[in-house]
């Protein structure tokens, strides 16, 4: 073989590894390019059993303090940020006119119970002058039938002649005046009975007026015990927003109180929730603490999509439908020993371990 065919036939050769080599090449490009596509879908076999998402905060039971009566803050005894511990008097209201509402009520409820003590003694009076009724038309019955009986005698004296008419006809009237008397004694009676009544019936509205008079001075001096605006359990203080001397009113926003049980809020896309179930082990680290991690459990899911909580809930019968993932919130409770750190607001990031449920799924 000559040297030229020699040449050429190494030049084929490697014409033919450059050729080999650019479609190996090509070909590696190209199955690089599926598994980063795979990998960025989350398919097989790049499937991931941690569901994870940003749309994370940090939630607490922030509490806002406000005054339930109106007045000059005569103190305010708590900084900015403070921890506070429950019932530590925190500001006080000017309670010079409470204390005397208190003072008012207080006098109105002793002249409610003065009167009610006065329809018990009205009332011993009543059944006292019952009896001495009863006793008067004991006494004018007894009368009525001696008047009777002394008749009779006269009617048989006029008989045989022993008395006059005149006399028969005074006896006769005596008879009349007595029982006379004896249904006025029973008219008096019962007028005295009435009155006992009026007495009882009477009592039931004194008794109201007493405990109408006593839940007044309840307002009053839960009105006197609302001057001073306690802490209503342990927690940490925003921002104090008034100060001593400034007038407020009823209502008004005064500082927060944030305690310290917090828990975290991600709101997981619905393609996310097909294995999301209470009780799985959570991480997540928080942007503000520098990635430091911490540790959780999903507590609760939201039983509706965040978008079902609105103001205005969203229409899509319009025409323009454009399929959105709805936002599905989950509760994850904080159940490492860091959490001191956490405060509320803060955005975090959210890892779900589904992998529990899903050997269970299988």
């Amino acid at each position: 073989m000559s040297q030229q065919e020699q040449s050429q036939l190494a030049e084929r050769e490697r014409n033919n590894k450059l050729r080999i080599l650019s479609i190996a090449m090509g070909a590696g490009i190209a199955i690089v390019g599926v598994l980063v596509i795979l990998y960025a879908w989350q398919l097989p076999p790049f499937t991931s059993q941690i569901e994870s998402t940003e749309n994370a905060y940090v939630r607490g039971q922030v509490t806002f303090i406000s005054p339930q009566v109106s007045g000059y803050v005569t103190a305010v005894n708590v900084l900015d940020y403070q921890p506070v511990h429950k019932g530590e008097v925190m500001m006080t209201i000017d309670d010079r006119i409470y204390r005397q509402r208190v003072h008012q009520a207080q006098a109105q409820l002793a002249m409610k119970k003065a009167a009610l003590d006065n329809n018990v003694q009205q009332r011993r009076s009543a059944q006292a002058v019952i009896e001495r009724n009863q006793a008067a038309l004991s006494n004018a019955k007894a009368q009525a039938v001696k008047s009777g009986l002394d008749l009779k005698r006269v009617d048989n004296l006029v008989a045989d002649g022993s008395l006059s008419i005149r006399e028969r006809d005074a006896s006769r009237a005596s008879n009349s005046q007595t029982m006379a008397e004896v249904e006025q004694a029973k008219a008096t009676l019962e007028v005295s009975r009435q009155d006992l009544r009026t007495v009882i019936i009477n009592h039931a509205s004194l008794e109201a007026d007493v405990a109408n008079a006593q839940a007044a001075l309840e307002l009053a001096q839960i009105d006197l015990g609302n001057t001073r605006i306690i802490a209503p359990r342990d927690g940490q203080l925003g921002q104090i927003s008034v100060r001593q001397g400034a007038y407020v009113a009823a209502g008004t926003r005064l500082t927060s109180l944030v305690p310290q049980q917090m828990w975290v809020v991600a709101n997981m896309k619905e393609t996310q929730m097909a294995h999301v179930r209470p009780g799985l082990p959570v991480t997540f680290t928080v942007d503000a603490l520098a990635g430091e991690k911490f540790q959780g459990e999903v507590e609760y899911i939201s039983p509706a999509a965040g978008s079902e909580f609105s103001a205005i809930s969203p229409d899509n019968a319009t025409g323009n439908f454009v399929k959105i993932a709805q936002r599905i919130p989950v509760r994850i409770k904080i159940t490492g020993d860091n959490a001191a750190r956490l405060r509320p607001g803060m955005s975090v990031e959210v890892n779900i371990d589904t992998s529990a449920a899903v050997q269970e799924a299988k």
